[in-house]
Formats: structure tokens, C-alpha cells, sequence
């Protein structure tokens, strides 16, 4: 169990990003703006933060960097927003944040962000505790990919750890890389084309027979059980669940 911040200015998010949290199993604090997220974080220091850019009194790059500076980004950051561009993500990444979460977000994406932010967030306790680090270092944080298409990646992309790569540790027979490799690929896949296996076919360049095949072979899951979140199914139920910033659907006739 771990306590997580939440930071963002939709109600309707904070509480599905709650809800979904402590069916987790965690302890979830929820701020609807930059001096909540300040008053929280003095009153319990969290293990992880989600926190969304933009916001009403402060920014959250702003609220980032300010935490930077005063030395207490003592815990991984994960940055949330609908409308960011490839330079808010660089510049969210330079001054700490550990990963990018662009909105809607897949449910399978956000616990496997959580997932890699708490273990990354343990391992800089306990190196700090052994005196061998003496602020947390993050990971390389994700790009929007519509920004990142055209870019230049010498330019975007910060420099991946020695010893891994895309979350996958290649200090490991080459086959046992490949296969975790494989497994991540397909598993952000599924859960971004909504577990369809034609799409998931087309995108890998796979016929689905050879899908199926590869998939059975990797142990990567197509179907879970039926807990709900709320009113709507969550992963388990369909496979994947998406966290929609409002200020993303156009306004009705």
C-alpha cells in the first residue's frame, strides 16, 4: 500500500483516478489545485504524485519546478495532460517528472505507470538511505506521440539508462529481453486499440492467427474478471477503461 497524490483541477477525474487508486489497495489524496497539492504533501509526504499541467493558480511544470528548487522532489512526479506539447513534456522531464500520461488515459497504462513510479520510488529511498543518492533520479518521462511523430529525437528523448531500455532490463539473456520486450509492446497495444486484436494485428504488422499465437506464447492476458469501477466497467470487465479530460469534448450544438 502506498500513499498517492492526485492533482487536478476536474473533480470527475480526481475522483475516478481516487476510486480506481484505492480499489489498488492505496491511500489517495486529491487536490484540486497547486496550494491543495502544497498543503497535502507538508501534512503527509506522498510516495507518488499524479499531477496534471494545467491548472487554474499554478501550472503543474510551475508547481514541479518549484519543487525541484527547494530540493524536495523527494518523490516520483507523474505528469498528466490533454493538451500538452512535445516541449511541456521535455521541460516537465528536466526538472524531475518521472513519466507523461496523455489523456484519455487507458487504465492499463495508468497502473503500470503507478506500478514502475512506486518501484522507482523505493529503489531512490533505499539508495538514499545507503547515502548513495541524495535526490531521486528520474526516468526518462513518455512524449506525447502525436508531438513526437516529427520530431527530432537527438533533441526530445533524454538518454535511457545503461541498463535499460523501454522499462526492460538488458542485463539479461538476449532472449529473456526480447520476450519482456514483446510483452510490453503488446500489452500497451491491446490496451491502447481497446484489447481489438484486429487493430492490434494491423499495428504490429502480424496476421491475427500469428497474434494469437505470439500472445499464448508470451502469457500476455486478452480477457480479465468483471469488477467495475463506479458505473463503468473497468479493465477487468473490458479491458481497458479511458480517463477523458472534459475540456476535450467539444461543446454540443
Amino acid at each position: 500500500m502506498a500513499t498517492i497524490l492526485v492533482v487536478d483541477d476536474e473533480v470527475g477525474i480526481r475522483e475516478l483516478l481516487s476510486e480506481i487508486l484505492s480499489d489498488e489497495g492505496h491511500v489517495v489524496m486529491a487536490a484540486e489545485n497547486a496550494a491543495a497539492a502544497r498543503r497535502l504533501r507538508q501534512q503527509e509526504p506522498p510516495d507518488l504524485v499524479l499531477l496534471d499541467i494545467w491548472m487554474p493558480d499554478t501550472d503543474g511544470v510551475t508547481l514541479l519546478k518549484e519543487w525541484s528548487a527547494a530540493g524536495t522532489l523527494s518523490m516520483p512526479v507523474i505528469m498528466m495532460s490533454g493538451h500538452a506539447t512535445i516541449d511541456t513534456a521535455v521541460e516537465a522531464t528536466r526538472f524531475g517528472a518521472l513519466d507523461f500520461l496523455e489523456k484519455p488515459i487507458a487504465l492499463a497504462r495508468l497502473l503500470n505507470a503507478v506500478k514502475s513510479g512506486l518501484e522507482r520510488g523505493r529503489l531512490m529511498r533505499t539508495l538514499r538511505a545507503a547515502g548513495s543518492l541524495s535526490m531521486p533520479t528520474p526516468l526518462p518521462a513518455r512524449l506525447p506521440e502525436a508531438a513526437a511523430d516529427g520530431a527530432d529525437e537527438s533533441r526530445v528523448r533524454p538518454a535511457a539508462p545503461a541498463s535499460s531500455s523501454a522499462g526492460v532490463s538488458l542485463d539479461q539473456p538476449l532472449r529473456d529481453a526480447r520476450d519482456q520486450f514483446e510483452r510490453v509492446y503488446f500489452e500497451y497495444h491491446l490496451a491502447r486499440e481497446n484489447f481489438s486484436m484486429t487493430r492490434v494485428a494491423d499495428r504490429a504488422g502480424l496476421e491475427r492467427t500469428h497474434l494469437y499465437r505470439k500472445l499464448k506464447q508470451l502469457g500476455v492476458e486478452l480477457a480479465r474478471g468483471g469488477r467495475r469501477v463506479g458505473n463503468v466497467p473497468d479493465a477487468e470487465a473490458r479491458a481497458a477503461i479511458e480517463l477523458r479530460d472534459p475540456r476535450d469534448v467539444p461543446d454540443a450544438a
